[in-house]
């Protein structure tokens, strides 16, 4: 498989395959609304945008980066979204970086959405597909998050079907900026178990495929065939 790892400035072109990687914490806290019951994700393009969707769908929950707004549900934590009660239910979030990344290649024929909680699960349907040439799309800090960076060289390892041992990639993220600001209090609306959500590995068995959805783009859980 060949695979690049780019940041969302570089992308000049659309992939064939994309996998966004968000860990600290868009894609993290998407696989916990999910486990919660969550039925789907729109990624909205604006904070704008995804108040004008819940001002249209007041039974959808708008979450964000940041402090509690006005007009929003929740933030973007997994450890305050992890006692959400979610089922059957819409959710739209908007962040700084993640869901940016998945809109900037929404004209790729396969977009998946990924953090270290559902690593394998990436991996499995990546395999499944039999896919060639995958871009990583790494969110943050123009893409030299470190965080995100080690999760998707690790995701392009186990797809090729390497025996990546998990623990260096995780302590590379652990070491982390986005790591260190979450755990000092510097970034707004944050757990103090966020950290530790964002780097368990495989805790859920599901991959996040985003695709277009009349007009929206929207993220939904995907389980992996078990011959992948």
């Amino acid at each position: 498989m060949d695979s690049r790892f780019l940041g969302i400035p570089e992308l000049t072109e659309t992939p064939s395959v994309a996998v966004v990687v968000d860990v600290m914490r868009a894609y993290t806290v998407a696989a916990w609304a999910f486990a919660r019951g969550a039925e789907k994700i729109v990624l909205a393009e604006s904070l704008d945008d995804a108040l004008t969707l819940k001002a249209r769908h007041p039974d959808w929950v708008a979450l964000k980066d940041g402090a509690p707004t006005p007009g929003f549900d929740a933030v973007n934590s997994p450890g305050l979204l992890r006692s959400a009660h979610l089922g059957g239910r819409t959710v739209i979030q908007k962040t700084t970086a993640g869901t940016v990344g998945a809109l900037a290649v929404k004209e790729a024929p396969l977009v998946l959405c990924a953090g270290f909680v559902v690593a394998e699960a990436t991996a499995g349907l990546l395999r499944h597909h039999g896919c060639e040439d995958v871009t990583f799309v790494v969110t943050g800090e123009d893409g030299r998050a470190e965080e995100d960076l080690a999760c998707a060289q690790y995701i392009a390892g186990r797809a090729t079907g390497a025996e990546a041992d998990a623990t260096v990639f995780v302590r590379r993220a652990a070491e982390s900026r986005a790591a260190a600001e979450l755990r000092e209090g510097v970034r707004e609306g944050a757990h103090r178990d966020d950290v530790d959500l964002c780097l368990e590995v495989d805790r859920f068995p599901f991959a996040m495929i985003a695709t277009p959805e009349d007009s929206l783009m929207v993220l939904r859980p995907c389980g992996v065939p078990a011959s992948a």
